[in-house]
């Protein structure tokens, strides 16, 4: 059957009632005027269009003297936003990943696990024409240290482990970060008492920290989850999927605390290994969440809920072929204690390895209910997929359902921030992995949101520095902040989060 959404038509490949895949075969351009609107259990959930944008020079150097590189996730400092007049202020927190890198030639550098701190403002945009600003005035730092106090290294692994306190961990053997925790940091969400969680991609853990960035707990995943080798040991590498678990490059991409910070949502990127079809690009779609209650013990042993989302799937030459990629998630943000926003999108764009065109980049308003909870069964304490042989999910899991809120495919809009979709120096990047929701405090219109997404650069610059080495390449691709106005009716939070 088909479905319009947002003035663009959709193709929904189902198997049985339980198991449905979006099909995108052409690039996702948004043709409907704003504002464009979506309903969701009676609520009327609206995106209002850009309203601010920002960037830094890609060439920036951050506290530490490397390259700055953008945003594999960020957040506004609890406590800190607020409004004077027409502007807002606040602290920013933005993460990197693991440093330049080239595994393709296993090249890592020893790169400090860090988050960056920013001084933010912005001044919304009024007309129809231009759009606002976003200053980001770099402000140092923060280190991220083990539970002995050491230093983290973006290193990949290999086949090396050490143990902290009964939990095996990442470490490189030899080399490069030999004796370090191995760190691919994704994900970041701020706690009410200035500690933070963060996201893995190595071993797929959610890390504890406290208010200084000193580890403080671990949050291994199910058995599912881990990536394991044929033996059902550790495998931590990102050079090579495991026999089952997280895949390479593919870990906790999405983490967000629900609006009473009583539960942490954790989001795989894509599939697991064992729910993969093979090597089928395409064939990644059904991806984990995992709901934690943190509300007694910030590090559970176990989640209280754990679901699918099936993600969409897209043709890469976007010619109306059968699809041949998925649409990966790259960051949430919870709305409430089964909705969520979660940014998925395609590979192209600038920083990209190839000229293919951009197909699909989307915000998507997630709903839990009705889904199947897999919590305690064999899909979460054993490696049993979730598919048939057939590749359809398997009778009795029902998927999250999942409309698209926010389209980034908007020529007009982009435009009003001096961006395009077509290829050169003002293409939109590729990888836009951070969200972080703020409120527009606003009394006349008291449910609108403003929704920061930040790309991640990949330390990509001209002129780039890592541990001291160059890491030059061909071109810029700057640290970049869209920001949308949102109208998201009921949201609230007292937790981490600056809301009401």
């Amino acid at each position: 059957m088909r479905r319009a959404v947002a003035g663009l038509a959709f193709v929904i490949l189902s198997s049985h009632v339980a198991a449905q895949s979006v099909a995108i075969r052409a690039p996702d351009i948004a043709t409907a005027p704003l504002p464009r609107s979506i309903q969701s259990g009676g609520r009327t959930y609206v995106d209002q269009g850009l309203v601010a944008s920002g960037s830094l020079p890609a060439g920036t150097v951050d506290f530490l003297g490397d390259t700055l590189g953008s945003f594999s996730s960020l957040s506004i400092e609890p406590g800190t936003w607020r409004r004077d007049g027409d502007a807002y202020a606040g602290i920013l927190w933005t993460l990197p990943d693991r440093g330049r890198n080239d595994p393709e030639h296993q090249v890592f550098f020893d790169y400090r696990a860090r988050l960056h701190r920013f001084r933010l403002r912005m001044v919304p945009g009024k007309g129809a024409s231009i759009a606002g600003t976003l200053t980001l005035i770099p402000d140092g730092g923060r280190t991220l240290a083990d539970f002995r106090g050491k230093p983290f290294t973006g290193a990949d692994p290999g086949a090396g482990v050490l143990t902290q306190r009964g939990i095996v961990l990442p470490s490189p053997g030899n080399g490069t970060g030999a004796g370090k925790v191995s760190l691919d940091a994704e994900s970041l969400q701020f706690t009410r008492d200035g500690g933070f969680y963060i996201g893995d991609e190595y071993a797929a853990n959610v890390y504890r920290f406290d208010r200084d960035g000193r580890l403080a707990g671990v949050i291994v995943p199910p058995r599912a989850v881990r990536p394991l080798d044929p033996r059902g040991a550790p495998d931590f590498t990102s050079l090579r999927p495991p026999a089952s678990g997280r895949r390479n490059n593919q870990g906790v991409e999405g983490m967000a605390l629900s609006a009473d910070g009583t539960r942490l949502f954790v989001v795989l990127q894509s599939a697991l290994v064992q729910d993969s079809r093979g090597e089928d690009g395409a064939g990644r779609t059904p991806t984990r969440v995992l709901v934690y209650d943190v509300s007694r013990n910030a590090t559970p042993s176990q989640p209280v809920a754990h679901f699918v989302v099936d993600l969409p799937a897209y043709d890469a030459k976007g010619k109306g072929g059968v699809p041949d990629r998925t649409a990966a998630q790259s960051e949430i943000r919870v709305l409430d204690d089964h909705r969520f926003l979660m940014l998925a999108r395609d590979a192209a764009g600038r920083g990209a390895d190839s000229d293919r065109p951009i197909v699909y980049k989307s915000v998507l308003l997630v709903d839990t209910t009705g889904a199947t909870n897999l919590a305690g069964t064999a899909y979460e304490t054993a490696t049993t997929s979730v598919r048939e042989a057939s590749g359809a999910l398997r009778a009795g899991i029902r998927p999250a359902t999942w409309q698209p809120l926010v389209n980034l495919l908007d020529p007009a809009d982009l435009a009003r921030a001096g961006l395009s979709l077509a290829p050169g120096a003002t293409q939109l990047s590729e990888k836009w992995e951070a969200m972080d929701l703020v409120p527009a405090l606003d009394a006349s219109h008291p449910d609108d949101w403003f929704l920061l997404v930040g790309n991640d650069n990949d330390f990509v610059a001209r002129r780039c520095v890592m541990d001291g080495k160059r890491c030059d390449s061909a071109i810029d691709n700057d640290n970049r902040i869209l920001v949308f106005r949102l109208t998201l009716p009921d949201m609230r939070s007292t937790t981490a989060s600056h809301h009401h």
